[in-house]
């Protein structure tokens, strides 16, 4: 039998730009604990791809990993935004230049299940227009064109280490 918690009060440690941090007490198999929660209004990722099967990547410096990463557009849902695929346009927009004319929703992945409330939606996206940047002010990445079937072999060999990107490029490759 699982044993399901229910909280029984909670309380806000942090209150973010991107994310708030609460501590919730909730019942247990023998009393109370306590869980440290992440809140997020949640994300967006996709793969990108040219009609000639390029997956349109990123590389950006990411602060917290300490190091330059390889990955698919994505970023985080804004607060007021109740449309996944909305702001997943948009950040392909501004993170690319690109626009698509297709998109096909792949599912959403829970990047951190113990601790997070953050979910991800994925998509394929299609019908790629090549346009102009609209980096946000503290933004600074790179676009680079990748084949697809490199883009998974370097999944496969486990040398992207990106979640969102590991998870999306599989799911695209079995639905494609």
């Amino acid at each position: 039998m699982i044993f399901e918690e229910k909280r029984v009060n909670s309380r806000k440690i942090y209150e973010g730009a991107i994310l708030n941090v609460r501590v919730d007490t909730v019942t247990a198999r023998k009393g109370h604990a306590h869980r440290e929660i992440i809140e997020h209004n949640g994300a967006v990722a996709a793969v990108a791809l040219t009609a000639d099967d390029r997956i349109v990547m990123v590389k950006q410096y990411r602060y917290a990993a300490g190091r330059v990463v390889l990955e698919i557009p994505a970023g985080k849902i804004d607060r007021g935004e109740t449309d996944p695929q909305a702001a997943m346009q948009r950040e392909l927009k501004e993170e690319t230049g690109y626009t698509a004319e297709d998109i096909r929703y792949l599912g959403c992945i829970n990047p951190s299940v113990a601790y997070s409330e953050e979910v991800i939606h994925l998509y394929l996206m299609t019908g790629l227009s090549p346009g102009d940047q609209k980096l946000d002010e503290d933004e600074a990445l790179e676009v680079e064109l990748m084949p697809f079937d490199e883009v998974c072999r370097m999944t496969e060999q486990g040398e992207l280490s990106d979640a969102k990107t590991v998870a999306a490029v599989l799911m695209a490759r079995a639905q494609r």
